[in-house]
């Protein structure tokens, strides 16, 4: 990850950081809790106004292509060829602009160190999440708090009305980049602000869970060393019995271990 302060050399005053994950090609913008809408870029005014300081990836790249020469430039060839570059790269274009244009004095500066404004942020960042039934998220935070959430109670935030009419976008739920958010088919994102504020809190922790994977999650293998049967029997038992894996697959199913006895008996 990529860290850039992001200056007003007119007004000198730090308006915020720039966090560019690499390997996602996703930009973050965290901006000073201090800024209002008027000292905000005018791009995130609207934000700032209602108290939204952790900038959308969408948002944050937009703010990005509106200082960087566009794709679409008649001699943009000839541009990259000069500058060094064998493909279009706005990130790189960015570096070498020192994020400057001509509709502000803002600029960026490379800094090695997260600013402590944003790591004491990141503390509500998620580490996990996952899409329980009846449209409810399960939330694991860095702060080691979990918390449960039904979409229900954040219906009027932009476009998750989708994510609970479509099963399969709701299905395709994902950790986000850095954990700022949650994504559904990468194109429909949640922040992770949000959740935090919305959730319930759940009194397990992270390390639970995964304990509780490690040691009651079971594959075919596993299931049929403890059932004392065959892959063969085991198929016929969950169809004749309705054993149910948490996950089917045509290499084999994964089943929770006492529910598999329970069922079995």
């Amino acid at each position: 990850m990529k860290v850039y302060e992001i200056y007003d050399e007119e007004n000198q005053i730090d308006i915020g950081v720039l966090l560019y994950y690499e390997k996602s090609n996703v930009y973050i913008i965290e901006l000073r809790s201090e800024l209002d809408e008027w000292s905000a870029p005018l791009l995130f005014s609207s934000f700032v106004k209602k108290g939204i300081y952790t900038i959308p990836r969408e948002a944050s790249l937009a703010w990005i292509m509106e200082r960087v020469i566009p794709i679409g430039r008649q001699n943009i060839g000839s541009i990259l060829s000069t500058h060094k570059l064998k493909e279009y790269d706005e990130m790189k274009l960015l570096e070498l602009s020192e994020g400057r244009c001509s509709q502000d004095e803002i600029c960026i500066r490379r800094v090695e160190a997260v600013p402590k404004f944003v790591l004491e942020r990141s503390v509500h960042n998620l580490v996990d999440c996952t899409a329980l039934e009846n449209n409810m998220l399960l939330c694991f935070f860095a702060d080691e708090t979990v918390k449960k959430i039904a979409l229900s109670d954040i219906s009027d935030y932009e476009k998750t009305d989708k994510v609970i009419s479509n099963r399969n976008l709701y299905e395709s739920c994902e950790l986000g980049c850095g954990g700022h958010y949650v994504t559904f088919n990468d194109s429909i994102d949640i922040p992770a602000w949000l959740l935090y504020e919305k959730g319930r809190i759940i009194d397990v922790k992270y390390e639970d869970f995964i304990a509780f994977t490690g040691k009651n999650i079971i594959d075919t293998s596993r299931a049929c060393e403890m059932l004392q049967c065959t892959r063969q029997n085991l198929n016929y038992l969950v169809k004749k019995h309705g054993i149910t894996p948490v996950m089917a697959d045509v290499k084999g199913n994964l089943y929770v271990k006492n529910r598999l006895k329970a069922e079995k008996t």
